[in-house]
């Protein structure tokens, strides 16, 4: 198995591309706001989670993770001081027990505490990844030691020391388990066997105080809806954990419950945005339930970022496409789509009232609903303010899509997604290759790669051939495979590959209801942008027909009319333009449509 090794994208995308407009909009609306970084730390002094064991300390790890991917593709300077600076003010408040937690000594270890403590280990990782200061990087090894060295000699089965599942009364204490990923990230680090220990020890409780998340996941029987805990963001974090384990131990049995929980959730629980959850954030056989009008929210920012993060993860040790084709139906979707790019203002589900605009919203409608609904996991701060769980943790999904366009692997390297710019690879003699990347991508399926190198490059190139595309050619010649289609050769600057994929509309059925993609775009009708009543019954006959118009709207990727059986049209545009002016008088938006009255 050719183990995929890293991320090669040097530059993200041209000035007109999807990726690096997003990540340019993120930088400049949250990444660069001194104030919430310095609101994240500050509450590691004032505990202003012990009170009502609330979770603001998962804001600094969520949100500097995110960061610390979005400077390792842009190098932006003015980002990486801003970053730093948040790191020595958290690195400042560590108490005298070594301890970075937002509850007081009396109430930790309850309500999201070890959550917390476990986002404090994953920011200062992440930073510790870009961190170009050797001192730092062991002054934040050595505070994570003794952060994590607490908790060790606080938790576990030995005399005096409380059960990691009765550390939360939520969820059956999967979120305290969640601890898993990062104490494994530490490991790596300092080699220090009394962690890999308390991983081994988190993983004897199976993840979760009322079931065996292992087990379950390996014994496959029942879906992860049926489990007797369903809180999809905690739960796919656990399975995480259990990867980063296997890849320092390599007992399979680990690799495996994780591929087969994934399995399962794609099968139940997936929708056609790429996200889960249409009951708050649980796994509930959204596949299903997708169809149906929820008064309540659904399909979590939190959720999808996860899931882009777990699938990530498995695609590296496996190097299967199909792994890619989730990543893409969910960051074209349901990512880009969460992105507040008018900037409007949130609306607290509590107060019944709207907040100052942040970058993410926190929930995708599906039928006949809109967005901006609630602002997940909302938490003001002492000194004014607030943060959100989605808000912190939508920078990661991101990064994390350009981040998965070409990767390097030990003998190829794989083309996953067109896109407009360049990555840097290495060819089969270690010399180093500039691919340079032109395509509209993903509103067609069509586009060259020109190989920039000196003299001569032997190159095996990887091209993905994406699970909605059925017709696909390369330089000509048409890709009779499924996942990669593989070209292996000398190559001489300047060289050409030319890339076509046939971009089909489908329509889907699903309980009298019909949805529409658009090779790896889900499409919408959008109030604001079309007349018709989005009520009205939708029927197209035996074949489709439709015509493939210019793109109008803000961000819009493409347009297209479908005509339909009762000579009426039906304005279809791309499901993550759909619904930004939610403080409209036409808010709404819809991906299914009824066929029947």
């Amino acid at each position: 198995m050719d183990k995929i090794k890293k991320l090669i994208v040097d530059s993200v995308v041209e000035e007109k591309g999807l990726m690096s407009k997003a990540i340019r909009f993120v930088i400049e609306n949250q990444m660069k706001d001194r104030v919430t970084w310095g609101k994240n730390t500050e509450v590691f002094t004032t505990r202003e989670d012990s009170d009502e064991a609330r979770w603001r300390g998962e804001f600094f790890g969520k949100q500097m993770r995110g960061a610390a991917l979005v400077y390792t593709l842009t190098k932006d300077e003015e980002l990486y001081d801003i970053l730093t600076e948040t790191v020595l003010s958290l690195l400042d408040r560590q108490d005298e027990y070594g301890r970075f937690s937002t509850y007081t000594v009396e109430t930790e270890f309850n309500g999201w505490d070890m959550w917390c403590r476990k986002y404090v280990l994953v920011g200062m990782m992440y930073y510790h990844e870009i961190c170009k200061d050797e001192a730092l990087k062991e002054r934040i090894i050595n505070a994570c030691c003794r952060h994590l060295d607490y908790v060790v000699a606080k938790i576990g089965d030995g005399e005096g020391q409380k059960s990691i599942t009765a550390t939360s009364e939520w969820w059956g204490c999967v979120n305290s388990c969640t601890i898993l990923e990062p104490t494994i990230e530490l490991y790596k680090r300092t080699g220090r066997e009394d962690y890999l220990r308390f991983a081994e020890y988190i993983i004897s409780k199976g993840g979760c105080s009322d079931c065996n998340l292992i087990e379950l996941a390996l014994q496959d029987e029942i879906a992860p809806y049926q489990y007797p805990v369903t809180k999809a963001y905690e739960m796919m974090s656990f399975y995480e954990g259990l990867v980063a384990y296997y890849e320092v131990t390599g007992e399979k049995k680990y690799l495996d419950a994780t591929s087969r929980f994934i399995e399962a959730v794609a099968k139940t629980d997936i929708t056609i945005i790429g996200c889960a959850g249409c009951t708050h954030e649980l796994f509930d056989n959204s596949a299903v339930m997708q169809t149906e009008f929820h008064e309540n929210i659904m399909q979590e920012t939190c959720v999808a970022v996860t899931w882009m993060r777990v699938l990530r993860r498995l695609y590296q040790l496996t190097g299967e496409a199909k792994y890619i084709d989730r990543i893409e139906q969910t960051g074209y979707n349901t990512l880009y789509g969460s992105l507040n790019t008018e900037l409007n203002e949130q609306w607290n589900m509590w107060e019944k009232i709207y907040y100052e605009a942040k970058c993410f919203d926190s929930y995708s409608p599906l039928y006949m609903n809109k967005r901006g609904r609630g602002i997940g996991g909302q938490m003001p701060f002492a000194s004014g303010g607030y943060n959100g769980c989605c808000v912190a943790i939508g920078a990661c999904g991101i990064a994390l899509m350009p981040m998965t366009t070409v990767m390097q692997g030990a003998d190829s390297v794989y083309v996953n997604m067109l896109f407009n710019g360049s990555a840097q690879v290495q060819d089969a003699n270690g010399n180093t290759v500039t691919l340079q990347l032109e395509s509209a991508y993903p509103a067609n399926g069509n586009g060259t790669i020109t190989v920039n190198c000196q003299d001569t490059a032997k190159l095996t190139l990887k091209i993905r051939k994406p699970a909605w595309c059925e017709d696909m050619t390369v330089n000509g010649a048409a890709v009779k495979e499924t996942g990669y289609y593989t070209l292996a050769g000398e190559y001489k600057n300047g060289d050409k590959i030319s890339i076509s994929m046939q971009t089909p509309l489908k329509a889907h059925y699903l309980n009298e209801k019909i949805a529409f993609t658009y090779g790896a775009l889900t499409l919408a009708t959008d109030e604001q942008k079309s007349d018709r009543t989005l009520e009205k019954p939708v029927n197209v006959g035996n074949e489709l027909t439709y015509t493939v118009e210019q793109p109008k709207g803000k961000d819009e990727l493409v347009r297209i009319v479908c005509k339909l059986e009762d000579g009426d049209e039906l304005l279809l545009t791309d499901y993550q333009s759909c619904g930004k002016k939610w403080k409209s008088d036409k808010p709404r938006m819809t991906v299914w449509f009824n066929t029947k009255e």
